[in-house]
This record gives structure tokens, C-alpha cells and sequence, in this order.
């Protein structure tokens, strides 16, 4: 059992998601989105969260808290399987990324194929990477990139969230599971991309399993231990965990952390990011 609020916050979602959605409707906006604190420009406590690409089963229910809290977040994404459609970044889900963007949120790559660095290879001067894509027609193999090919990869998810959005995405990129190399970091640098991971309190631990971090958990250690400026990270559906942590974890911990003074930024205006411009 969580203690008070961390419980009340769950069950009070849980409450809320059993009823049917027309009755969210009828909610004024200003009370669903602007009568918990933490929301006003001049914050002091920003957090970001930022999203990864995943199934996408959970994406339109995540949307919808999104929107019902007025809380714009960073999406990085790649052309991953799902479990309904042609990806991730497939024409099924380009009226999803669309909504997005017309909502204000902000995009980043998560590569293509959601190709993992594995090792470096080659030289300082010529340097390539051991990889394994978990997405595409080389999904699970180990291969050799060039850092031309890597670069390429990083710029076809850009490309692609661009062509869908209309929207130029940030010259930012988060490589699958964090995993990188000073080289790899060198390499996406002078092509034009800064590497964004998370903050250690901001993995928010959807991806670990069920058994062993129950979403009651998760929701209390986040908001124990989210601190100001931290980035978070969740994803748009995870295939392993068994009891989904979205949108079930989603929304009291947002209402957790508006109630704890926190408001909620993109990477756009993050003090490490905001100052960099377009590729």
C-alpha cells in the first residue's frame, strides 16, 4: 500500500479511468488544466519530460493526459515495430505525430532503426561502430557502421518526423538505452547532434518488469526523488512489462509533481539545449 499522497494520486487516476471519456468533456478546461500549481511561466522548478518511441498501444491514451494536463513534453523517435500499423514512424501513426506537433510538443531523433552503439571501431580519425538495430530489415544483427551511415541514421528519423509534422526537430538525439562512446558522441557532434540521456531520479522505470517494480513503486520513488531541472524518461509503450506503465503512472505523477511546484518544459527551452540552433 503507498502511503498518502502517492496512493491517493494512483487511485484517484485509477477512479478516473474507469469512467467513460465523454464525461472528461464536460470538464472545464481551467480545472483540468490549470488549477494545480506549478503550471505558471515564471516556475522555478522545471522538469522535462521526454518520450521515447516504443508500441505505440498506449500512445493515444497518453496523449490524452498530455493534453488534459497541459504538459508539453519532448518525443524522441524512431521507426520501431508496433503492435498495430507500419511503425512507429509509419503512415498508421503520422496523424498521431501531426496532433502532436499542432499540441506544441517538440521532436527529436531516436534514431532509425533504433540502432544500439555496441563498440567502436576503427580509427580516431575514421572512425565506425559495432551495432545492433532492435527495428528494420537488420533487427537484432550485429554489423559495422561507417560514421557517415551513423550520421544518416540519426538525420533519416529527423527527416522523417519533419516530413510528418511539418516541424523542424531540435538538433538533439537520444542513442537506444542511453549506450554511447566519446567517439559516437564526436561523431553525431559534427554532423549536428548533441546527445540527450536523462537524469538518474528521472528514468522513471518503465522499462524494468512488473515483478520487479510494480507501477505503485514507480510512481512513489519519482516523486520522492525528482528533483528541479532533471530530465525524465518514459516510453510509448513497453512490449515486456506486463502491467503497463502508461497512462496509468502517467498522470498522478504529473499531478504529484504540479502539486510539488514543478512545471513541466520541453527541451526547448532547457538551459543546456535552448541556445543551439537548427541544423
Amino acid at each position: 500500500m503507498l502511503p498518502h499522497p502517492a496512493a491517493s494520486l494512483l487511485s484517484r487516476w485509477c477512479l478516473k479511468a474507469s469512467l467513460p471519456l465523454a464525461l472528461f468533456a464536460s470538464v472545464p478546461a481551467g480545472m483540468a488544466q490549470g488549477s494545480v500549481p506549478g503550471q505558471a511561466s515564471h516556475c522555478t522548478k522545471p522538469v522535462y519530460l521526454t518520450l521515447d518511441t516504443g508500441h505505440m498501444e498506449v500512445a493515444p491514451l497518453m496523449a490524452e493526459v498530455l493534453k488534459r494536463q497541459n504538459v508539453q513534453v519532448t518525443f524522441f523517435a524512431a521507426q520501431e515495430r508496433t503492435k498495430e500499423g507500419d511503425g512507429s514512424l509509419g503512415e498508421h501513426w503520422a496523424p498521431w505525430w501531426r496532433a502532436r506537433a499542432a499540441e506544441g510538443h517538440a521532436f527529436a531523433s531516436h534514431t532509425w532503426d533504433h540502432t544500439y552503439w555496441r563498440a567502436d571501431l576503427g580509427t580516431a580519425s575514421k572512425p565506425s561502430f559495432k551495432v545492433r538495430p532492435s527495428a528494420g530489415p537488420r533487427a537484432g544483427q550485429d554489423f559495422t557502421m561507417t560514421a557517415a551511415e551513423y550520421c544518416a541514421e540519426i538525420t533519416k528519423a529527423a527527416d522523417r518526423l519533419q516530413a510528418i509534422t511539418g516541424q523542424k526537430p531540435l538538433p538533439l538525439f537520444r542513442a537506444p538505452g542511453g549506450k554511447t562512446s566519446s567517439q559516437l558522441l564526436a561523431t553525431a557532434k559534427a554532423c549536428g547532434y548533441t546527445h540527450v540521456g536523462w537524469s538518474p531520479a528521472g528514468f522513471l522505470g518503465d522499462e524494468l518488469s512488473t515483478a520487479q517494480a510494480s507501477n505503485e513503486a514507480l510512481l512513489r520513488k519519482a516523486l520522492r526523488d525528482i528533483r528541479a531541472g532533471e530530465i525524465l524518461l518514459a516510453h510509448l509503450g513497453i512490449w515486456s512489462r506486463t502491467d503497463p506503465w502508461a497512462p496509468a503512472v502517467l498522470e498522478p505523477l504529473i499531478v504529484g509533481l504540479k502539486e510539488r511546484g514543478f512545471c513541466f518544459r520541453t527541451l526547448r527551452e532547457h538551459p543546456d539545449y535552448a541556445t543551439k540552433t537548427v541544423r
